[in-house]
């Protein structure tokens, strides 16, 4: 959400909020970035109007993780602050992601790939460290992000070249551990593909078979006026 390029003042709008015409259905969700939350016409526009709000960009690791030994939650700490001032569900975006990824994650100081022991680590410290910074905050995670193509086939990341499809239940274990009462969510795009479609209800059945939380799926759609 932009909202810079208009006026916003809330005190015309003679229609009824998103979140209280959706009252008793379903939450009214928006993602807000950096420049949102920065934003005095921006942040009225969604105090107005949602009541569930996830990160756009501010908690994937590139920009919380930057370095193996540098955590930044500056932004991060601004989106939460907004939403528990203003009585929203939060969702965390997004824990394990390959895109937007600090090259340390998977690489060694070589350039290699890092060995399985190493990922696990390092998947673990990160998840533990953010999550349980927002315990009690953040409503739901999304977990693991764009994982499969849409052939149904796995994506060829980094996680997946050290791990294979191991790295998600993994991530979903260690999330649970962080927080045992965060909702815990698999995102990705393009759900109309059967391919992609069918992997994800196998991997959702896999993980809960094995006993591991999930509690939804994020289903993306980009939409541009």
């Amino acid at each position: 959400m932009d909202v810079d390029y208009f006026h916003y003042d809330g005190a015309s709008n003679k229609l009824p909020s998103l979140a209280s015409a959706t009252e008793g259905k379903y939450l009214a969700g928006v993602a807000l970035g950096v420049r949102d939350i920065n934003s005095e016409a921006a942040r009225k526009l969604a105090a107005d109007n949602f009541n569930c709000i996830v990160a756009e960009n501010c908690m994937k690791s590139a920009e919380i993780h930057p370095e193996e030994d540098v955590y930044d939650f500056t932004d991060a700490d601004k989106f939460v602050e907004f939403g528990v001032k203003n009585n929203m569900k939060i969702i965390g975006h997004c824990l394990i992601w390959h895109s937007q990824c600090p090259r340390w994650f998977c690489h060694d100081e070589k350039g290699n790939l890092v060995s399985p022991e190493v990922l696990k680590r390092r998947m673990k410290e990160h998840i533990t460290t953010v999550m349980q910074r927002y315990k009690g905050k953040i409503h739901g995670w999304d977990v693991v992000n764009e994982a499969i193509e849409n052939d149904g086939s796995w994506r060829n990341s980094d996680f997946y070249k050290i791990l294979g499809a191991e790295f998600i239940p993994l991530a979903f274990r260690y999330a649970h551990e962080a927080d045992p009462d965060a909702q815990l969510y698999y995102n990705d795009y393009s759900m109309d593909a059967e391919g992609k479609r069918n992997t994800v209800v196998n991997l959702i059945r896999d993980l809960k078979k094995r006993g591991l939380r999930i509690d939804a799926v994020g289903m993306q759609s980009h939409v541009g006026l």
